[in-house]
C-alpha cells in the first residue's frame, strides 16, 4: 500500500473531511451518532467487498455475474494479474475502512451506553 505522492497531498483534506464528518456527526446526534455513522461506513465496505468480483445481489444478475465470468475466463494473464493487483490494492484499503467503523462504532456506542444510560 504504497502512497503516491497525489495520495500525499490529498491526504490532509481527506483528514480534514473525515474529522469534519465525525464532528458534524457527534453534534447533530451525539455518541449514537458516531455509532451510527460506524455501522454507515462499515455497512459500505462490507457491501463493496462482496461485489468486488461482479454483481451479486439480485435475481435480475444472474445473466450479468455470467457475462463477467466468461470475460474473466477470456482474459490473458497479464489481465488476469492486473485484477488481481487491483482487487489486492482495493482490499487493503476496505480492510482499513473496517477499522475505522469498527473504531468508531466501539466509541460511539461505548461511550452511549457508558455516558447517556447511565
Amino acid at each position: 500500500m504504497r502512497m503516491t505522492r497525489i495520495d500525499w497531498i490529498l491526504l490532509p483534506i481527506l483528514v480534514g473531511v473525515l474529522a469534519g464528518v465525525v464532528v458534524g456527526s457527534f453534534l447533530l446526534a451525539g455518541f449514537l451518532g458516531l455509532g451510527v455513522l460506524g455501522l454507515l461506513v462499515g455497512f459500505m465496505a462490507q457491501r463493496i467487498e462482496l461485489e468486488k468480483d461482479g454483481a451479486v445481489s439480485n435475481v435480475m444478475t444472474t445473466s450479468l455475474y455470467a457475462q463477467q465470468f466468461k470475460a474473466r475466463e477470456g482474459m490473458s494473464r497479464a489481465e488476469k494479474a492486473e485484477h488481481r493487483a487491483e482487487t489486492d490494492a482495493l482490499l487493503r484499503w476496505l480492510f482499513v475502512a473496517k477499522v475505522v467503523s469498527a473504531g468508531l462504532v466501539i466509541l460511539g456506542f461505548g461511550l452511549f451506553f457508558q455516558f447517556q444510560l447511565v
